[in-house]
Formats: structure tokens, sequence, C-alpha cells
């Protein structure tokens, strides 16, 4: 008798395990919080901060007809902006720290989607283009990537989603703005040239100066295999390629690392490769000397202040300001152009003087 209560009292407490584990799979695949099933439910008021598991449901099933893609480089642009200069649709979806791969794993999802991309607007971080070509900056969640629904478990039966993605957001809801999604967190007053210096540290001095191919080969892979496959595959894409305009700090760390001319060689590598096909449009803003020399106008060494997120968007619906010019093309200045005066800027630089406080 003993014996038969125990059992019943062990499936009673199974059968409400399991219950419960049904009703956190319904709750979690009906709100869908990453938007991994379906597209967004009407009034509910989700709660987008996570770039690694939000971006492939956004990129599934979102609507849009263009896309914002790179680094931290490219949180700070609104959406908004695109619709109102350009009159496109966009969907950010960007990778703090991203690299090549990251860049590949994103767009793999976009253009498998079905969606009709007008144009990719792709920020280029010469730095990360130097890793391996499976190299990503975080480990990404695989069951968010693929189509093997068997592995999402770990997705609809996840406490972290329930209670922070779902309860909390209708706990307080105060959805997240689409158009500024992922911005940073610096306000205003991070944005000055005593916190950068305060927060900026030299690298230590390299003697020998690195050979001007030492960074090509793995720029080429990574162009091969991560980039240029989705350009040629998708000719009717528009693909806007801009190079960010780091401040003069970063500059800096190149000249005492001793790799100047490696650096700029893989800069042209990468706007001569990417400026041939018909597709593509390269824009460089490195050598803004209104931008990058004046500290105040970052909140770190390379993070600039949102409103030259606006600048670059005009530049994009203008055309022209901050072109590449392709082969044979009177529009734009010429890549060499741009980093001679790069060069120039670099060379010229009391490099010395900003970082004794003077």
């Amino acid at each position: 008798m003993k014996q038969s209560a125990f059992r019943k009292a062990v499936a009673g407490l199974l059968g409400i395990f399991i219950l419960g584990c049904i009703l956190a799979m319904t709750l979690v695949i009906i709100v869908d919080p990453f938007f991994h099933y379906h597209k967004p439910l009407k009034g509910f008021p989700y709660l987008i901060d996570n770039q690694l598991s939000q971006n492939p449901g956004m990129a599934e099933h979102m609507e849009y007809d263009s896309v914002i893609l790179g680094s931290s480089m490219t949180v700070n642009f609104q959406t908004d902006w695109f619709k109102e200069l350009m009159g496109l649709n966009t969907i950010k979806l960007s990778y703090s720290g991203a690299y090549p791969k990251d860049q590949s794993n994103i767009m793999k999802i976009i253009f498998d989607s079905g969606h009709e991309v007008k144009e990719v607007f792709l920020g280029i971080d010469v730095i990360t283009y130097m890793g391996g070509v499976d190299e990503t900056k975080y480990p990404i969640p695989e069951y968010l990537y693929d189509d093997n629904y068997l592995n999402d478990i770990e997705y609809v039966l996840n406490k972290d989603v329930i209670l922070n993605y779902i309860l909390r957001p209708m706990a307080d809801p105060d959805p997240t703005n689409l158009s500024n999604v992922y911005a940073s967190w610096w306000t205003e007053e991070y944005y000055n040239k005593e916190w950068v210096l305060h927060n900026y540290e030299s690298p230590q001095p390299v003697e020998e100066e690195a050979p001007a191919e030492e960074y090509l080969p793995g720029t080429r892979e990574n162009l091969d295999v991560n980039i240029c496959p989705y350009i040629e595959q998708n000719p009717d894409t528009k693909f806007v390629v801009f190079f960010p305009p780091y401040s003069i700090l970063f500059w800096n760390d190149v000249v005492v690392g001793n790799h100047l001319e490696a650096t700029l060689a893989q800069y042209r590598y990468l706007a001569e490769r990417l400026n041939a096909y018909d597709n593509v449009e390269v824009y460089f803003f490195p050598d803004r000397e209104d931008i990058i020399l004046d500290l105040n106008n970052y909140a770190d060494y390379s993070h600039y202040h949102p409103r030259y997120n606006r600048f670059m968007t005009e530049c994009f619906a203008d055309g022209s300001t901050g072109l590449v010019a392709k082969e044979g093309s009177k529009k734009g200045k010429t890549i060499d152009e741009y980093l001679s005066h790069m060069k120039t800027i670099v060379q010229n630089y009391d490099f010395e003087e900003l970082l004794s406080g003077e």
C-alpha cells in the first residue's frame, strides 16, 4: 500500500514536471523572444539586446530590404536615417568585435531567408581581417543558427529566455526601439579628450618593421571565404563597404607597433579587391581630419560619436563624399589618394605632445 502511494506521488511529481516543461516550451514558442520561429507578435514589448542570439532570428523573420552589418562601429546607426535619406527599410544586425566569419554567418541567413535585399552596408575593421577564416569574436549558439529543431531544447527550455526575455518585459514593458537597437551606452559626457586619454594605454614599441605584405594573406583568405562569395552570388544587391574613422590614437598604435606600411597596404588591398565588383561601392573615412584629430569626438580610441554615424549615412545617400573611385572613374578619389593623405597625417602628427598631456 505504501509502495503504491509512493509510486503515485512520484508519477504525480513527474507529471507536474512534464506539464511545466510543456507550458514553458509553449510560452517560448508563442512569444519567441529570439524570433527563431516567427516574426514578432504585435503588442509584445520585446527586449532586444543580445546580438549573438537575436540577430539570426531577426535576419530570418523581420521585414526589411536592406541591412547594416559590422562591429560596434555600426551600432550607433539609426535605421530611420536610411528610410529618411534613401527610402530603405533597414535592419541593423551588428556584432561587437565582429570578425569576417561573423559577417558570413549572418549573411548566409539573410540571403537564404528569401528577402529581396537591395543594399548591404558593411563596415570593415582591418584588424579583424588577419584572423582565421573560421574565427568568431564569441562562440555562437549554434542551435539558433542551424536548421536542426532537435537542438532547440536549449532555447525553449532556457530559464534565462523565460525570465529575462518574456517575464521581465511583461512586468516592465519598455520595448526596444528597433531603429536604435544595440546603441552604445555612452552618454554625451563620455565623449571628451580627457576621458579618452585617461583610459588609453600606448602599446609596447616594436623595433622591427612589419613587411608591407604582412597582413595580405589572411585578408585575402577572409575575403575569399567569408565576404566575396555573397557579393558574387547576389549581383542585384548593392554592397556599400566602408572603413570607419578611428581616432588618431589608433594610428599611434600602428606607429608604435611599427606596421604603418602593412596597415596601409591592407586598406589598399581591401579597397581595390572589393571595388572591382560592379555591385560594390567603397567609402574611406579614416583620413577625416575633422573627426579623427579631435578626441572630443570619441569615447575611447576608436569609438566615435553617433553624429558621425549620421554623417556617414549622409555620405552613402550623397554617393560622393568619402567614395573610393573605381578604376577609370572620375567619381570620388582613388584609394592611393586617400592613403597618401592618411600617411601624411600620421607621419606629421605629434603623438608625443598628445600623450604627454601638454
